[in-house]
């Protein structure tokens, strides 16, 4: 039996799409992983393909053992959170993952005229609150993908994600 997801999503989760879509896709993901990099152009293209009827939220897992400047990153995406950028940095992020360096990350702030690049306890708490749904949902690496709560255990490709949001139980 799959996991699943420990968390259902609410206003404090980052989420595009239509609130009523009768899939959801959420993703666990870590700014610094080049697996959730690759992925960012996936869900791009599974929401283009799906539309209106796909829901799609993103919720932080920095794997800071493997990847040091994934905290750093996610605390940033807060910062701009807080502005009403997420998504915005969200894309900058995934698409810039060789270039997390503090200068990188106080560059991309500037961009968004941001006045920190985050850190404050709101910030930490919202990606730990994160972590915590995502360890207590199963998640082990990233990208985890679940799919109307469920966790999705195939490949992460358009192909395989896209067969597996089909398949999905809307009831």
């Amino acid at each position: 039996m799959s996991a699943l997801l420990s968390r259902q999503l609410t206003g404090e989760d980052h989420v595009q799409g239509t609130p009523g879509a009768p899939l959801t896709l959420v993703e666990y993901g870590d700014y610094a992983c080049p697996d959730t990099g690759q992925a960012f152009g996936v869900v791009e293209r599974l929401q283009l393909h799906f539309g209106d009827t796909l829901r799609f939220a993103f919720r932080h897992f920095p794997l800071v053992d493997v990847y040091p400047r994934a905290m750093p990153a996610a605390l940033l995406a807060e910062a701009a959170a807080d502005a009403g950028a997420f998504w915005g940095m969200h894309a900058l992020l995934l698409t810039h993952q060789e270039r997390l360096e503090d200068v990188d990350l106080a560059r991309y702030a500037n961009q968004f005229g941001l006045l920190d690049t985050g850190g404050t306890r709101a910030h930490h708490h919202r990606v730990e609150r994160d972590m915590d749904s995502g360890r207590a949902s199963g998640v082990a690496g990233t990208p985890a993908f679940f799919i109307n709560g469920a966790l999705h255990e195939g490949e992460c490709g358009f192909e395989a994600l896209g067969a597996a949001l089909r398949g999905a139980d809307t009831g």
